[in-house]
């Protein structure tokens, strides 16, 4: 994405590329912050309606969880680029896909109630909807049902979670010896697995979207829908990572290193991947009306009443045309405030995104939008977990990969 000229810079281990301890104080007031409101959620949403606690639930867990699975397929992809412009900012993305450890945990809250035999969130798990003689029996439902069980269904998220977090730990131990070590020979390796890595990635996020998301409607299938997911976990991430870099700049932190450069190609990325998104959107909603077939069909037409179709329409330019132009111009990618704007706003619009997929299988099929104080404490709850894990992993490390072969390519880098 950028030139190569000879280094300016030099970076130096000093705290201007290391969180200071006493932001330890700071993680511990966002981590009982969160704990406490996702517990006054449970308390509220249990209480009066199940359903729409643990939907609400899924859609800040899904919600937090796309931005480091976006991180999880922007560390191993640029190795096996071979890139040299992320490497400043690549420490980040490496403590972002960390987050996967306390978002394995919170996703008990998921898995326990399936386990239980619970179908408030998932009605597949319902029993009678399997069994032949039964009034509610459905044919589709029990065809999908040596897919669609609770103890395979178990099984493939403890995979899932498994090897996500065996990747962020690989590539981020890895990251750390280099730091201490200089051996360019964990670079070489790090670069040799990251194919398998992307493999793994591609494959468990596809079918995770399948099973968290798309059986939320278990007559309804999209054959893209994982391409769909992905491309919200990449635009989410670079968005993301953007804010941080900002707020970290802000206090004191990787000035001098980070520049408009890195910005500038940060921009980028979140330009292409609102283009992407749009497209896989528009490509799915075309697939599905043009073939007119009654299981696919119904799940946009649950979308287009009481409603949801003014979502659809926030949707469509929202997360598609205004940022679209938005960050189509040179200037904004290079100006980190504005950029940090528009990053904003496309992770309101991810959050839109995720309530739109999930909200809408709540109750029946008349069920209106109902954003409350439930899906603000679930949101700000998750977000309270993974800003203090993000802290925890971040305090007394190193900001910046220090001695990274190629980082004196990412402190030279020129756009042109």
């Amino acid at each position: 994405m950028g030139g190569h000229h000879q280094p300016t810079i030099t970076v130096t281990d000093d705290d201007s590329i290391r969180i200071s301890p006493a932001w330890q104080s700071l993680r511990i007031v966002f981590l009982l912050g969160g704990v406490g409101l996702l517990l006054l959620a449970g308390v509220l949403g249990y209480s009066s309606d199940p359903s729409y606690f643990f939907h609400s639930y899924l859609t800040s867990f899904v919600y937090f969880l796309s931005i480091s699975l976006g991180a999880l397929f922007f560390v191993p992809v640029h190795f096996l680029a071979r890139a040299g412009w992320n490497v400043v900012v690549r420490r980040v993305a490496e403590l972002m896909m960390q987050a996967v450890i306390p978002l394995a945990l919170l996703f008990v809250a998921i898995l326990v109630p399936v386990l239980l035999g619970s179908d408030a969130l998932f009605t597949w798990n319902n029993p009678a909807l399997t069994t032949q003689g039964s009034p509610d029996y459905d044919q589709l439902i029990a065809h999908k049902t040596p897919y669609l069980n609770w103890s395979f269904f178990a099984f493939r998220a403890v995979f899932y979670f498994g090897a996500w977090i065996f990747i962020a730990r690989y590539f981020y131990n890895n990251s750390l010896k280099q730091d201490g070590t200089g051996d360019k020979k964990i670079t070489l390796n790090l670069q040799k697995n990251s194919a398998l890595a992307v493999i793994a990635f591609a494959l468990t996020v596809t079918f995770a979207s399948f099973d968290w998301l798309m059986s939320l409607d278990p007559h309804w299938f999209s054959t893209i829908f994982g391409v769909y997911f992905f491309a919200g976990c990449a635009l989410s991430f670079f968005a993301t990572i953007t804010i941080i870099l900002v707020l970290l700049q802000g206090s004191g932190k990787l000035t001098g290193i980070v520049s408009k450069e890195h910005y500038h190609d940060l921009g980028k990325y979140t330009f292409g991947f609102t283009l992407f998104w749009g497209y896989i959107a528009f490509s799915q909603y075309l697939l599905i009306w043009y073939a007119n077939i009654p299981e696919e069909t119904e799940w946009y037409l649950r979308r287009q009443e009481n409603g949801w179709a003014y979502v659809a329409i926030a949707l469509l330019f929202g997360q598609f045309f205004i940022p679209f132009f938005g960050v189509m111009s040179r200037h904004v990618r290079r100006h980190k405030y504005a950029l940090a704007g528009w990053a904003a706003f496309i992770l309101v619009m991810h959050y839109v995104d995720l309530y739109y997929i999930i909200m809408p299988q709540v109750g029946d099929a008349n069920g209106a939008p109902q954003f409350g104080i439930v899906d603000i404490c679930c949101f700000l709850g998750f977000a309270g977990v993974y800003i203090s894990s993000l802290i925890w992993f971040a305090t007394d490390r190193p900001l910046v990969p220090l001695k990274d072969p190629r980082l004196n390519e990412s402190l030279a880098l020129q756009n042109h």
